[in-house]
């Protein structure tokens, strides 16, 4: 009898926050210049803007929030994803087929990209704050204080604005991170090459983080501006349009940004990921 060590439901949301606290300025910057009218400035530039301005600290603004996000957003999709493949695995002695993985990355991603919304909302306005004027900045003092205040101010819809956009960008995300990452990691593994060790986990998160950030970059765009928006937009559709006007390339403004960002925390979510797999997973006898 063979003992393995299978992820425990909550170690996606730890990986993953621990993850954030690393990679939270990239998606800060990321945000600015998602919510550009123009491209006035690059990410360079950007960062420069927001430490001149507010000093070094602001490149952390709304980190309560992010953490807030994963440990709602990303908790449940690796909790489905993984509770359910590893569930899969053991009852057919063997591992699933890409296709099922991609459903099930895409399911666990609609879900918790549903779940993650109103912590994702506040985490937009909180990074976006310090580039407005005084007079109109929301200056919540941490997500909780955020939510309940847009739960007050805006109503409880208002929580949910762009759920149907970060649900499907959700989806997206997952079937590029988990589903891309477990197949990545099969086909190093399969070359013998390589066994399951730090340098495959590296190689296959780099390849999942490039694939999630292509798949989702145009629906994020649109998600952070339905978010930020101060009622300019009636719904997503009247988004996707204004956006389009800017031309093609508005979906993708802040592409690299995203790529440095999503790529590094993806990396990170899953070398944090397997260290405590393999460590303090639950053991499963083969």
């Amino acid at each position: 009898m063979q003992e393995t060590r299978v992820s425990r439901w909550y170690f996606g949301g730890v990986s993953s926050s621990a993850a954030a606290c690393l990679t939270h300025p990239l998606d800060l910057i990321k945000v600015h210049l998602q919510t550009q009218q123009e491209v006035r400035v690059r990410m360079i530039g950007m960062t420069v803007n927001v430490v001149r301005r507010e000093g070094f600290l602001a490149l952390y603004s709304g980190l309560s929030a992010s953490l807030c996000r994963q440990m709602t957003y990303s908790l449940s999709r690796f909790a489905i994803y993984e509770t359910v493949r590893d569930k899969m695995n053991r009852e057919n002695k063997g591992l699933m087929p890409f296709y099922q993985k991609v459903l099930l990355g895409a399911s666990g991603g609609f879900a918790g990209g549903f779940i993650g919304t109103p912590a994702d909302l506040v985490n937009v306005r909180m990074q976006n704050d310090i580039k407005l004027p005084a007079e109109l900045r929301r200056n919540y003092a941490h997500a909780l204080d955020g939510l309940l205040r847009v739960w007050k101010e805006e109503g409880l819809r208002k929580l949910f604005s762009g759920a149907t956009v970060a649900s499907t960008r959700g989806a997206l995300v997952s079937v590029g991170q988990l589903s891309c990452y477990d197949q990545s990691k099969q086909l190093v593994l399969a070359t013998g090459y390589l066994t399951d060790n730090i340098l495959t986990h590296f190689l296959a998160s780099v390849f999942a983080g490039g694939c999630a950030t292509i798949l989702c970059q145009p629906l994020d765009v649109v998600k952070t501006r339905l978010m930020n928006s101060k009622l300019e937009y009636v719904g997503v559709f009247h988004c996707l349009t204004e956006t389009a006007k800017l031309g093609p390339k508005a979906f993708y403004k802040g592409l690299v940004p995203a790529a440095i960002r999503l790529i590094p925390h993806t990396v990170f979510t899953f070398l944090f990921l397997e260290q405590l797999r393999q460590h303090f997973g639950a053991v499963v006898v083969a």
